[in-house]
């Protein structure tokens, strides 16, 4: 009896010790719940804003009543033509300028070309507003160039062209520099053996090899330009937009049925755009195969002097646009005393709440990059590396790639909607600093995935299938490997969400409450109250913010990649 009372306890023991859940149930668990996440935070807010757009103001269901009110009323219309035709035309302007700056980058050999990369990236660390207030110090009626415009204005469809060119140039680079790095050299040293023209060899070698990424250019120009409301919303003037149409709605008007129905407008393109780049993907041929042989240009002095004039002028274009908004926030009265001074910082002379707002802005890009990192990168992993619940992971690739084809102001009206509706419980959170954060992670959902699963498929899936033979559960296997592999991917993902966090407009200017008002929408209640300098010097401190976090990333990338990266080296 008393052997048998010993033995008991020990068996007990030892079968304790062995237990470890099921990893499969774990994972199908994780995978559910990852989707459950993207249905709250992306699909449900959609949901809202599509039934919204289907009732009235009492919220009965009216079908397609709201939109024959809206294609009627012809100033409503008129928003529609012309958000279409300045995007139409933006896009015209920016992606050949963009071209031949990438292909300055990328094809010349001309000097200082990481100065002038860096140099047409500035527009991404500043609020998209911040070039508009360029353009009013240069342009508007106390413009020091005004007489450039021949007694055109500035306010209209003139200045949202010119500020969005400026705002989308950067974007549209990306994707170009990208596109013509991807070269098989040995196309052009054949051309070269044969003696083929250089126009000839652009129209047949360079430029096919290059369409993908100007459809891409072009599609993601469109968008932006489609979908932004700080810019028409500062310079705009009388000149209305989808974007700002759908502001008026809501805010001014309180009517949420007809801006459910501009956000379900707004929300056509950016579709139309997202299918069209889907398709133009799967038509998308390897420009490299393993034995291709990386492009290199050779020195030609005329050629690359040219192009260091062109990167010149436009680069330097850029700084000294967006140096003028700097510049101006210094100056005590433009264009009359231009002398300098601290006073425009005094934010509380032109904000009730002085600098709150920017470090409201700083804690909201903490938290979305903190949580959206990990959320993101978790994501991706049970996504991609995990082979249970191929349904689950089916449908949460399809969540997670949905943000996409949603503009930022779209997925703001979503939140509205449902976070604001008195049936859901979460409606306590409207106004608060957490659906911020929710919100921005929700808006920039997309490409933090798309980094994470690219970094993710570059790891051999023969890791995991170790792990399983030593019988090492996954959490674990990507807690030790596929973390401390993919820390860059990880920490460009932080960035990426804590810069567009900082500089975001679109997507928050209806979710923020009375204590968590942002500085980027700071500056349009500063600019709208007559305060152009101090908005302009907000707008200032949120670009050298997001330029010191970018910094900041390339010198801990670097010590990543030393301790963390060791085994990339032979």
């Amino acid at each position: 009896m008393a052997g048998s009372a010993v033995r008991v306890p020990a068996a007990r023991l030892e079968a304790a010790r062995g237990w470890r859940p099921d990893e499969a149930q774990v994972a199908t668990a994780l995978i559910a719940l990852l989707g459950a996440t993207l249905v709250v935070i992306i699909a449900l807010p959609l949901w809202s804003l599509l039934s919204k757009s289907f009732q009235d103001g009492a919220g009965a269901f009216v079908g397609l009543r709201n939109y024959l009110i809206y294609f009627s009323t012809p100033t409503l219309f008129a928003s529609l033509l012309n958000s279409v035709w300045v995007a139409a035309l933006s896009t015209a302007i920016v992606v050949p300028l963009a071209f031949v700056y990438a292909y300055g980058l990328t094809r010349s050999c001309m000097p200082a070309k990481g100065a002038f990369y860096a140099a047409a990236l500035l527009p991404i660390f500043a609020p998209s507003l911040l070039s508009a207030l360029s353009l009013i110090y240069i342009f508007g009626n106390q413009g020091f160039l005004r007489h450039w415009l021949l007694g055109a204005s500035v306010y209209g469809p003139i200045g949202i062209v010119m500020a969005e060119v400026l705002y989308c140039f950067p974007h549209a680079l990306l994707i170009l520099v990208t596109a013509l790095s991807l070269s098989d050299g040995r196309l052009y040293e054949a051309a070269d053996a044969l003696g083929t023209a250089r126009r000839r060899v652009f129209w047949t070698i360079t430029l096919p090899g290059a369409r993908y990424g100007l459809i891409s250019a072009t599609i993601v120009a469109f968008t932006l330009v489609v979908t932004d409301f700080g810019i028409p919303k500062v310079i705009g003037g009388q000149f209305g937009v989808l974007a700002t149409d759908a502001y008026k709605q809501v805010v001014g008007q309180q009517n949420f049925p007809m801006g459910a129905v501009v956000g379900m407008i707004l929300l056509l393109p950016a579709v139309l755009a997202f299918f069209v780049d889907r398709f133009v993907q799967r038509r998308q041929v390897a420009l490299l195969s393993s034995r291709a042989v990386p492009y290199q240009p050779k020195p030609e002095r005329g050629r690359d002097l040219a192009f260091l004039g062109y990167a010149i002028s436009v680069g330097g274009l850029i700084v000294a646009t967006y140096g003028v908004a700097v510049w101006a926030s210094f100056v005590t009265y433009w264009p009359y005393n231009l002398s300098l001074t601290l006073k425009n910082y005094v934010f509380e002379n032109a904000e009730p709440g002085g600098w709150e707002p920017y470090r409201n802005s700083l804690a909201m890009a903490a938290l979305a990059a903190a949580i959206g990192t990990a959320l993101v990168f978790t994501g991706a992993y049970l996504v991609e590396k995990l082979k249970v619940f191929p349904a689950g992971r089916a449908f949460a690739q399809f969540l997670a790639m949905l943000p996409m084809a949603v503009p930022g102001l779209v997925l703001g009206l979503g939140y509205v909607f449902f976070f604001n509706a008195a049936w859901n419980p979460l409606n306590v959170f409207y106004g608060t600093l957490t659906v911020l954060v929710i919100n921005t992670i929700a808006h920039f959902y997309t490409v933090a995935h798309i980094t994470a699963t690219t970094a993710l498929k570059q790891i051999d899936p023969e890791f995991e299938s170790v792990s399983a033979s030593l019988k090492v559960p996954f959490w674990r296997t990507f807690s030790r490997v596929t973390v401390p592999i993919c820390m860059p991917a990880i920490l460009d993902i932080a960035v990426y969400m804590f810069v567009n966090a900082l500089t975001t407009v679109s997507a928050v200017i209806f979710l923020y409450g009375s204590g968590t008002k942002l500085a980027a929408i700071a500056i349009v209640h500063m600019d709208e109250a007559g305060f152009i300098a101090s908005a302009a010097g907000m707008g200032a401190v949120i670009m050298l913010t997001a330029i010191a976090v970018k910094l900041a990333h390339i010198a801990l990338n670097r010590f990543v990649f030393e301790r963390l990266q060791a085994w990339r080296k032979r």
